[in-house]
């Protein structure tokens, strides 16, 4: 886990705690919206991203820092300062489950900033700011964001609006993936794995991609 480590253990204890066929990933499940900001060049200059944790995993956060002790299933001010951060702890050089590509060629993004954090209808829900480390002109080769873990432990599903600043006359087409195709993938990775390794290594077999929605965005030309 590279976002919330204290949590880590519990959840791992969990799935331990299922059948063999239930350590098939996911155990995190995230709605994920992006909100693209344009500069004043019209360019794609950063992408404010917001997480909306499965109601589970919001409990098992909220439990691990002593938050929501009452159960009212409201946060003080006080305990959303405490929350604030709790995902923003990243290893150095972890993308964030974010990718952008433009055309074939990656465009990385910086580490987060100005984070959030609120607690809506029994989910957390953060959001971070990531700046492109490299300007994009939208309207070239095809902009195409996906957000998936690798490993496929968290499951991300881009069911939150995607929204535009700074330039008009954009839209997003998200595409589905070919599921079938990618279960396929799944179960021959684990049939690849021993016993052991199912119990004791978390890093599943990089599989998310196949599992990932992808965003393109477009923007009509510019006057």
């Amino acid at each position: 886990m590279r976002r919330f480590p204290g949590m880590a253990a519990g959840l791992c204890a969990a799935a331990l705690a299922a059948s063999g066929p239930a350590l098939a990933h996911p155990h995190i499940f995230i709605d994920t919206g992006l909100h693209l900001i344009f500069d004043d060049t019209g360019q794609l200059a950063a992408v404010r991203v917001v997480w909306a944790y499965d109601e589970f995993t919001s409990l098992l956060v909220l439990e691990d820092r002593g938050l929501d002790s009452d159960y009212d299933g409201k946060l003080t001010e006080d305990e959303l300062a405490r929350l604030d951060g709790f995902d923003m702890g990243w290893d150095e050089g972890w993308p964030g489950d974010l990718y952008l590509k433009v055309g074939e060629r990656e465009v990385a993004l910086s580490r987060p900033v100005e984070h959030t954090a609120s607690f809506e209808s029994g989910r957390i829900v953060t959001t971070h700011l990531r700046a492109l480390e490299t300007r994009v002109e939208v309207g070239g080769p095809p902009v195409v964001f996906a957000a998936y873990d690798p490993s496929y432990y968290v499951a991300y599903t881009l069911a939150l609006p995607t929204r535009f600043e700074g330039r008009e006359g954009c839209e997003a087409a998200i595409a589905q993936p070919n599921l079938s195709a990618a279960n396929q993938r799944l179960l021959d990775a684990m049939a690849e794995l021993t016993a052991d390794q199912s119990l004791e290594e978390y890093d599943f077999p990089p599989v998310g991609e196949e599992f990932a929605e992808k965003l393109t965005v477009t923007c009509a030309p510019r006057s």
